[in-house]
C-alpha cells in the first residue's frame, strides 16, 4: 500500500515519540523531509538530526528535544495543507499560529521557510503545518 501523505505520517511519528519520550524518531528521507527537518532543527524544536543511508530510499532520525523537567520542545503540531485539499496563501494572508507564539511551515517558491521569514522575503506558498 502507497502512503497518501507522507508529510502526515512525519508529524504523526513525531507526535507519538513525543508522547512516548522517545529519545529519537525514525523516518524516511524525502527532500521535503529533510528541508522540514533542517527547519524544525533551526527553530529548536529538535535536538539534532542524522541522515541514514539504509533501505531504499534511505532514514532520517530524529533526536527528541526536551527540558529538564521532562517537558518536549514540541507542545504541538498541525497538518495544515493535506494531498485532498492543499492551502495556499499569498504574504498578505499569512497565518501567525497561536498569535505570533506558533510557527507556521510555508512551502514557498524559495524553499521551505518560517511564515516569518516568508513575510521578509515577501513570498506566498503552500501552508505546510503549524508548530507550537
Amino acid at each position: 500500500m502507497t502512503m497518501t501523505d507522507p508529510i502526515a505520517d512525519m508529524l504523526t511519528r513525531l507526535r507519538n515519540g513525543n508522547k512516548a519520550r522517545s529519545k529519537f524518531v525514525d523516518v524516511p528521507k524525502s527532500k521535503m523531509k529533510l528541508e522540514l527537518t533542517r527547519l524544525l532543527k533551526g527553530q529548536g524544536f529538535i535536538e539534532d538530526f542524522k541522515v541514514m543511508e539504509i533501505g531504499p530510499g534511505g532514514m532520517l532520525r530524529l533526536f527528541m528535544k526536551y527540558s529538564d523537567d521532562g517537558g518536549s520542545a514540541i507542545r504541538g503540531l498541525k497538518r495544515v495543507s493535506k494531498p485532498g485539499c492543499r492551502r495556499y496563501v499569498g504574504v498578505r494572508e499569512m497565518p501567525r499560529p497561536l498569535r505570533g507564539l506558533g510557527v507556521a511551515v510555508v512551502s514557498t517558491p524559495k524553499g521551505i521557510m518560517t511564515d516569518t521569514q516568508a513575510r521578509e522575503a515577501k513570498v506566498g506558498g503552500e501552508v505546510v503545518c503549524y508548530l507550537w
